[in-house]
């Protein structure tokens, strides 16, 4: 027999026995009766029972209880038999467990001063034990507040300090059944300063700088650190160097003549630390005497032979009718430029028109005969060397309508 709540079930897929079912020919019943310790039995099934299990209901959660059960058929009833042992009414126990946020399942980290209010859930029936630990030791409850209900436990710190980081365990119990989940909480602050810093070496208009990390990381890592500089005439600082994850610099653009000072702040996830660590010596930039060398660059050598960069084209035209033939070249000395008809030289011939500029080079024959076709060149010569370019020219007769013919 199994209890729960207010009820007393079989055991054992709801089965209860006084013995074996009765196996004999003949209809049998079963009478269930139920009796507290100082009490007289009192049967609980008002008509009888051929199932050999009942459900007892309306019972009282922590009474000790004796059963027996009695067999009925038409002969009469049979001996009673009972349990050896009165059963105690009691819940079902339902596992405890403790449901932590899923926020709270990495490290949970807050500044110094916040307020920590973590509500964590849980289940488990009856009502689990709630208990908490700090790095396996009991809680400072001046500092640390818990508030349990019978679904979830709060973690209430007013003003967090630095102190209060650490491990901390929740537990649920509920009998001889424990669960348990881990908090990490970590306090932070700003930082300390750099414990030092100084001037390595000055050269031309350059510092180098070293520092030492913070004895105080602020309880957690370094991110960075914030360089600034000031010149000793005006006092006023100025930031050269932001987010930087060295120990050592090179500050550089300094002006000649002046003498500089050096911070350095520290940084962290809350910020810059309030104050910085000074450089105890000073960086004069020294004014030298610059002798100005201009350097020395090997001429470029811009000379090449005459090249033709667009060919002549064949072309054709009509008798009477002018025409260009174009090409261009390119060569360092500028070329000279021959035009040339059937290999010969066309010269001063007031028929052609010959023009030259910027390396484009045109011949215009003007109102062309018969006899002016043929193939023409263009020579391109200078010191370096030549080269000829060619095409040829076809005069083509005037197509005269056949009205005009008679």
């Amino acid at each position: 027999v199994e209890s729960q709540g207010s009820s007393l079930l079989p055991r054992r897929k709801g089965r209860f026995r006084s013995g074996p079912c009765p196996h004999s020919q003949g209809s049998f019943n079963h009478l269930f009766y139920l009796s507290h310790p100082a009490d007289d039995w009192k049967a609980v099934n008002e008509e009888l029972q051929k199932a050999c299990r009942y459900v007892i209901k309306n019972q009282t959660t922590g009474d000790r209880l004796k059963i027996r059960v009695v067999a009925v058929n038409e002969g009469g009833r049979s001996p009673p038999v009972a349990l050896a042992e009165p059963v105690v009414v009691k819940e079902v126990a339902d596992r405890p467990k403790v449901r932590l946020p899923r926020f709270l399942r990495q490290r949970y980290v807050a500044r110094v001063g916040d307020k920590i209010n973590l509500t964590i859930p849980f289940t488990g029936k009856p009502k689990p034990v709630v208990s908490w630990t700090k790095n396996g030791g009991p809680l400072d409850t001046k500092r640390v507040n818990i508030r349990s209900t019978e679904r979830d436990s709060i973690l209430f710190i007013r003003a967090a300090e630095r102190d209060d980081s650490g491990v901390y365990e929740m537990s649920v119990k509920v009998e001889d059944f424990e669960d348990k989940a881990p908090l990490i909480l970590q306090i932070v602050e700003l930082p300390g300063p750099p414990a030092s810093v100084k001037i390595v070496d000055t050269w031309g208009f350059n510092v180098a700088l070293e520092w030492t990390a913070p004895k105080d990381n602020g309880n957690t890592e370094i991110t960075g650190y914030t360089v600034q500089k000031a010149d000793k005439k005006t006092g006023d600082w100025f930031t050269v160097l932001e987010h930087y994850h060295r120990l050592n610099a090179t500050i550089s653009d300094l002006i000649m003549g002046n003498t500089y000072k050096f911070r350095v702040f520290s940084e962290n996830k809350c910020g810059i630390s309030e104050s910085a660590t000074v450089a105890k010596e000073e960086a004069k930039i020294l004014k030298t005497g610059i002798e100005y060398k201009p350097p020395e660059y090997k001429e470029h050598d811009f000379a090449e032979p005459p090249k033709f960069t667009t060919a002549l084209n064949d072309r054709s035209t009509t008798v009477g009718y002018s025409t260009k033939l174009l090409c261009s070249v390119r060569g360092f000395p500028k070329p000279k430029i021959e035009w040339m008809k059937n290999q010969m030289i066309i010269g001063d011939d007031p028929k052609f028109r010959q023009i030259c500029v910027q390396g484009i080079c045109s011949l215009e024959i003007r109102k062309p005969g018969n006899f002016d076709g043929g193939v023409y060149s263009c020579r391109a010569k200078n010191d370096l060397g030549e080269t000829v370019v060619s095409c040829k020219l076809e005069i083509k007769q005037p197509v005269i309508p056949e009205g005009d013919k008679k």
